[in-house]
């Protein structure tokens, strides 16, 4: 990296070009400071929504979900050839986010409904604007688009309704469906980026997109999200199973193989099979099987989620600011420590007495992987795309 060129001065109007710009920054920064907080120092979490339940909502919606409505408003600027938010629009998003994150931490009930204030209104802002953006360009194939990012919204509704009212098991109950409904994004992006940035970086390399499979895979989750909500629990569990299942078809269809000397393109498939274990997971316990509650949560959460993010937040930025498509030696650094403090979760979920060492080994690649990103790619985020 010694023999990149001098970086332009950092802009404001470069900055707010694009979505993913202040999101990825905000995201991967609330990812690092989250964590250090819930693990090293959960004493300072005085807020009226403490405990597991903000540890819960800050890694979904504070974190994951900020992520992906910071993709999508760029996605979106592709797809539509509109930009769905930039400047002033966008860094006022950007402040409702950190007042919620701020708010959540503060004690008291007024700041615990100005924080959900902000942050409801932070994702139905973003739907609005992607609705506006792909409806307005008959964007048909992304018509989903906005509802999905409003179900997470919603979602995040019930859940702080739940915490309002002190309801845990309700509470946790939105959890899931909220998680559910990230996941289904996920499938949705995964499906589509990752073949096509395979067979743009791998020489020779031909892999369908699995359109059918791929509408079969988001009807198995948005029946296993609609069937939850009523209460259906094996209904849920078998469309879970269902989505799962199609996901490891379609690792195997994607010749996984074929790009094991690509980091930019492995973590992704790695985080593409973690969905698909956490959901198996996850389809196990509501079928009754002996599992903790927390596993399901965490092998998506950890395994599938995070580790796309990663992979995501890196391949993107690359591309976006105007970087050449490889991994450096930080980079893969990243990708290793996100794998290790995933590995390290599920560890401590294991009743034996590595437990506790094994939680805070993880929170330390964690906090140590998300630091290095932003050193890697922070200064870049605010500056103009290189030329």
């Amino acid at each position: 990296m010694a023999d990149r060129p001098a970086r332009p001065a950092p802009r404001w109007a470069a900055f707010l070009e694009l979505g993913f710009r202040p999101l990825y920054l905000a995201g991967c920064l609330w990812a690092a400071g989250a964590v250090a907080l819930w693990i090293f120092a959960p004493g300072l979490l005085a807020g009226r929504m403490g405990g597991v339940a903000w540890h819960a909502h800050e890694m979904l919606w504070g974190f994951i979900a900020t992520i992906a409505v910071g993709f999508l408003l760029t996605a979106g600027s592709n797809w539509t050839g509109t930009n769905p938010l930039q400047g002033r629009p966008l860094a006022a998003l950007s402040l409702l986010w950190a007042l919620a994150r701020i708010g959540y931490l503060v004690p008291g009930d007024t700041a615990f409904l100005l924080a959900a204030g902000c942050e409801l209104v932070f994702f139905a802002w973003s739907a609005a604007a992607l609705g506006q953006a792909i409806y307005g360009a008959r964007n048909r194939r992304n018509d989903g688009v906005p509802l999905l990012v409003l179900a997470l919204g919603s979602a995040d509704a019930l859940f702080l309704l739940a915490a309002w009212r002190g309801d845990f098991a309700l509470l946790m109950r939105h959890f899931n469906t909220g998680l559910l409904c990230m996941t289904v994004v996920a499938l949705l992006v995964a499906r589509r980026v990752i073949p096509f940035f395979a067979m743009r970086a791998v020489p020779g390399l031909a892999i369908s997109m699995h359109t059918r499979s791929g509408q079969w895979q988001l009807a198995a989750g948005g029946l296993a999200v609609a069937f939850g909500l009523v209460g259906w629990m094996a209904a849920s569990a078998a469309a879970v199973a269902v989505a799962g299942s199609i996901a490891l078809a379609h690792v195997v269809a994607w010749k996984p193989w074929a790009v094991r000397g690509a980091p930019l393109l492995w973590i992704l498939y790695l985080g593409y099979v973690g969905l698909a274990a956490g959901l198996l997971a996850a389809a196990a316990h509501a079928s009754g099987w002996a599992l903790r509650t927390a596993w399901p949560a965490h092998v998506i959460g950890m395994a599938g989620l995070s580790v796309l993010v990663i992979g995501m937040v890196t391949r993107t930025a690359l591309g976006h600011l105007g970087q050449p498509l490889r991994a450096d030696r930080l980079i893969v650094c990243c990708y290793g420590l996100v794998i290790v403090a995933a590995a390290l979760r599920l560890l401590a979920l294991l009743p034996t007495g590595l437990a506790q060492g094994a939680l805070q080994a993880s929170a330390s690649a964690w906090i140590l992987a998300f630091g290095l990103y932003l050193w890697r790619f922070g200064p870049d985020l605010i500056r103009p795309r290189a030329a």
